[in-house]
């Protein structure tokens, strides 16, 4: 088990069962039972002595994952109000309360449980390409992954289509063997056009519909996101965008020698 379960195992349980499943004493979240409802769900008729040796294991883990949840806002250290009962092990980092923001939090985007929305695991997924398309890519991307966990959807989109035009500069780059002119011809106007021009311009057609088919949206909610006008984007747009990301570094990363050739 990894830190990204135990976070969103932590936010099913909170979503979709009842208090009894994960609170205790005065805190909102007590590990404790968190874990214990994680144990009886996957290794049904555990005993005492099994289940107290995996807790003590998945313990730092999930310490981790709430860790994460605090930094992040949705939950804070100690008791739910004044006066509650509280306990030296949830006071030694064991008890937590849910914040009013969290409140809110847990209440959208369901997508979150389905996407790999965390950063770390979203990085790995996304570090084969870093060398490729460099770093510009990768801190955009991480960056869309962060405003997308904390519900920035604007931003998350914003940078999503940042990360996608670094793959294209990293692409003609490459294909010219010019950076300075790369970049120049990139800031005139219709720069965009012209450097896709270069990578797609002479590329069988097939590819050349998949490569304008990922980047359209992605072009257009980044510059939705980015002019100061009101919009529609929300979190469907962000996951998608996500998506589609990791989809176009991968087709671009597949037919690298095509595109570059």
């Amino acid at each position: 088990m990894r830190e990204e379960d135990a976070f969103l195992y932590i936010i099913k349980l909170v979503r979709e069962e009842s208090s009894n499943h994960y609170s205790n004493y005065g805190y909102d979240i007590y590990l404790p039972k968190v874990i214990e409802s994680y144990l009886k769900s996957t290794i049904p008729n555990i005993d005492n002595h099994e289940e107290y040796k995996k807790e003590r294991e998945l313990s730092p883990i999930f310490l981790s994952a709430a860790w994460d949840l605090c930094r992040r806002g949705i939950l804070r250290p100690g008791v739910r109000i004044i006066g509650e009962q509280e306990t030296r092990d949830g006071s030694a980092g064991n008890g937590y309360s849910i914040t009013p923001f969290g409140l809110q939090w847990i209440q959208e985007a369901e997508n979150d449980s389905f996407v790999p929305t965390e950063p770390g695991r979203f990085a790995e997924m996304l570090l084969p390409f870093k060398d490729r398309f460099g770093p510009g890519f990768y801190t955009r991307a991480q960056e869309a992954i962060r405003c997308y966990g904390a519900h920035a959807y604007l931003a998350s989109c914003a940078m999503c289509g940042a990360a996608a035009e670094s793959i294209l500069l990293a692409t003609a780059i490459k294909k010219e063997g010019d950076e300075n002119q790369v970049l120049n011809m990139y800031r005139t106007a219709n720069g965009r056009s012209r450097v896709e021009n270069i990578v797609i311009g002479q590329a069988r057609e097939q590819l050349k519909r998949e490569f304008l088919g990922l980047t359209g949206l992605l072009k257009y909610w980044r510059d939705e996101a980015s002019h100061g006008l009101a919009t529609s984007i929300s979190d469907n747009e962000a996951y998608t965008s996500l998506a589609m990301l990791l989809r176009y570094a991968i087709v671009v990363n597949d037919c690298w020698d095509e595109l570059t050739g």
